[in-house]
């Protein structure tokens, strides 16, 4: 007896199979750092390179030590799908390797689905994203701490089994229409980005404008303290950070806004650190990042009793008899200060770059007095209420194209659209 499609029967009738039935299921190698004395330096997939969406970001390219056997057999071909294996937060991403990458191999981060003869697979990379996007995958593989999508169990994943023919045809046609959409979405991420830097063209003139009620300010005589957090073993889903606790994430501060839902959830069996609760009016700094994102300031607005500070960011509690923690925070995100930060910023890698606490508050801070600095917010909140406003609105409307791709992938897959096969 077959096991049932997630979304049940599918229109039309086709055959009933797993994914073990379509191609052969292969993982990876482990990690070598070493050469054994004959083995091979080659470049490696792993799990950062397969992206949501079934994009394959292959410009960060890692090498490690393979035997001239392994890499016989770790190949990576074009009709291939690779499959992220573990990991809290990409395990089960999908992706079509549309080309051969001679030369390389897979690490044990990565499943490779070998398509068998007369299969496409195209098809199965589609039905997998379809698959991830319902939340199917994490009740699979049945998640309670550190997720992983075993060989084992993505072999095991039922799917249908369209004919060949019906397989190319759907698969041509997601090509074409996510093609479309993914142009749409780029094309409304520029127009954000436009407006995200008009909006910054309009703080830093009105910045420049004021005068410094002490030249020479560091933000370290601005602050009151400053606190960092920790970060623990956590689940990969968001808690509300009021009843249930939770470690907010790095990207809670980026680019000015306080995002407390950029968060992961505490298991019950560690014990919280209240000491590392986020308050009302903090000012966090992002400790470690990317190049444009370390450093980046946002105020804490609103009461999160259970929401705590990851080690990857400071909270700066301000003396806002001389400094309001808004108008610091536009002050952070000031091209002149960016600069600053971006040079003090060091890491192995240009992915993650770290800043210390000492470059933080030694940055200069040309604050007027308190007064002057609530004029200057209450006339920034006018002038930039309507960009916000069109950078929500587009934002939303990236979101409807998104939930309008996924709907359209997992209808082409389950048969739900009539797809007519080429001549």
């Amino acid at each position: 007896m077959s096991t049932p499609l997630p979304w049940g029967d599918t229109q039309p009738p086709w055959t009933i199979g797993k994914v073990k039935h379509l191609g052969s299921v292969t993982l990876g190698k482990m990690l070598q750092a070493k050469d054994t004395g004959q083995d091979v330096l080659a470049p490696y997939m792993r799990a950062a390179n397969v992206q949501p969406d079934g994009v394959l970001a292959l410009d960060d390219v890692k090498e490690m030590w393979f035997s001239p056997s392994e890499l016989d057999v770790l190949t990576l071909r074009q009709g291939d799908v690779v499959v992220v294996e573990g990991g809290q937060g990409g395990f089960g991403r999908a992706a079509y390797v549309g080309e051969d990458l001679d030369g390389w191999g897979f690490q044990n981060s990565i499943n490779r689905v070998r398509s068998k003869t007369g299969n496409d697979g195209r098809f199965l990379a589609y039905y997998l994203i379809a698959l991830r996007a319902t939340g199917y995958l994490r009740r699979y593989c049945n998640v309670v701490s550190m997720p992983h999508l075993t060989a084992e169990k993505l072999a095991a994943i039922p799917l249908p089994l369209p004919s060949s023919p019906e397989q190319r045809a759907i698969a041509d046609h997601l090509y074409r229409e996510t093609a479309e959409i993914d142009r749409l979405i780029a094309a409304l991420e520029r127009f954000i980005g436009q407006l995200q830097e008009r909006r910054q063209a309009v703080v830093e003139h009105e910045l420049a404008e004021v005068v410094p009620a002490a030249p020479g300010t560091r933000l370290k005589h601005l602050v009151r303290s400053v606190r960092q957090g920790w970060s623990p073993q956590c689940f990969p889903w968001p808690a509300d950070g009021v009843q249930t606790w939770a470690v907010l994430k790095a990207g809670a501060a980026n680019r000015g806004v306080f995002r407390p839902e950029e968060n992961k959830e505490l298991p019950e069996d560690l014990e919280p650190r209240p000491s590392t609760v986020v308050r009302h009016g903090d000012l966090l700094v992002s400790r470690a990042n990317t190049r444009d994102l370390v450093g980046s300031a946002a105020v804490v607005s609103g009461d999160y009793p259970r929401l705590m500070l990851s080690d990857k960011l400071y909270a700066l509690a301000l003396d806002e008899s001389k400094a309001l923690p808004r108008y610091v925070a536009h002050l952070m995100a000031s091209r002149r200060v960016r600069d600053l930060i971006e040079m003090a910023a060091s890491g192995a890698s240009s992915s993650m770059l770290n800043i210390s606490r000492d470059d933080i508050v030694n940055l200069p801070m040309n604050v007027p007095d308190p007064a002057e600095q609530h004029r200057v917010l209450k006339h920034l909140d006018e002038e930039t209420a309507e960009i916000d406003n069109l950078i929500t609105k587009t934002q939303r409307h990236i979101e409807l194209v998104r939930e309008r791709r996924r709907a359209l992938i997992t209808a082409a897959v389950t048969g739900q659209i009539d797809i007519p096969e080429e001549a």
